[in-house]
């Protein structure tokens, strides 16, 4: 699991300096990327439903639209390939041995690592979210410089918006963690101490920070990426 979350990690903080001030916009309104037209998966494979292109017409999220939103990001076939990923490291480096190996073993790794994925979604996008009025999606600056963004990105994660407006500590995204972190005691049996939950946190809490960078700087690699390699023009039978 060490080296996934080290490689999502890395992901997020090597991306973003490769964008310099020419490279994005510097109107004063970010780009306003639909929600229908932008990727719903980063790289593929990272669930993005809950990034918003700005602020500008905000308007909060009803209690069901949050749950939606959770499911969506756990129920998507791209959390359940990183299930599979962070089940099968988990099973080569034996970082639970009361799971075992073999196929019941790596069902085991799989099902938590999946269960890690839906709980923590729950909790941090719906649960949370709706008891304590705050809005779990993650809105995009798309201005300024490669650095600016990077630490408004993982500002988003200690600081958020509330539904009535204006913003506030992020408890559902700390809160939220911490609950997904004590209840995966309960089918972690060689990490149930308090350092072990205190050590998911931490972890989870970087990688949601990584997801962050990714999410702000996703619209601007795609770009590159498209310039990089153009649509080729089939000429008509007329031409």
């Amino acid at each position: 699991m060490k080296f996934i979350i080290a490689w999502l990690v890395g992901m997020g903080y090597l991306v973003a300096p490769a964008f310099s001030q020419s490279d994005v916009s510097t109107t004063t309104d970010p780009p306003q990327n639909s929600p229908q037209s932008e990727s719903k998966r980063i790289l593929g494979i990272i669930p993005n439903y809950r990034t918003s292109p700005s602020l500008r017409n905000y308007k909060p999220l009803t209690a069901g639209e949050k749950f939606k939103l959770a499911s969506q990001d756990s129920f998507d076939r791209g959390t359940v390939a990183l299930a599979l990923l962070f089940g099968g490291e988990g099973q080569l480096t034996n970082a639970n041995r009361s799971f075992g190996q073999g196929a019941a073993g790596f069902a085991r790794y799989f099902g938590a690592s999946y269960g890690d994925f839906v709980i923590g979604d729950y909790m941090t996008e719906a649960i949370f979210p709706t008891l304590l009025h705050q809005d779990p999606r993650y809105f995009r600056r798309g201005t300024g410089s490669g650095w600016s963004r990077i630490g408004y990105s993982i500002e988003q994660i200690f600081w958020t918006h509330r539904d009535s407006g204006g913003t506030q500590f992020n408890f559902s995204e700390v809160i939220g963690n911490s609950a997904a972190a004590a209840i995966s005691t309960a089918y972690y049996a060689d990490s149930r101490t308090a350092a072990d939950a205190a050590s998911k946190l931490g972890v989870q809490l970087g990688v949601d920070m990584a997801s962050n960078v990714l999410k702000e700087f996703w619209p601007d690699l795609q770009r590159k990426l498209k310039r990089q390699h153009p649509r080729t023009q089939v000429p008509t039978n007329g031409a």
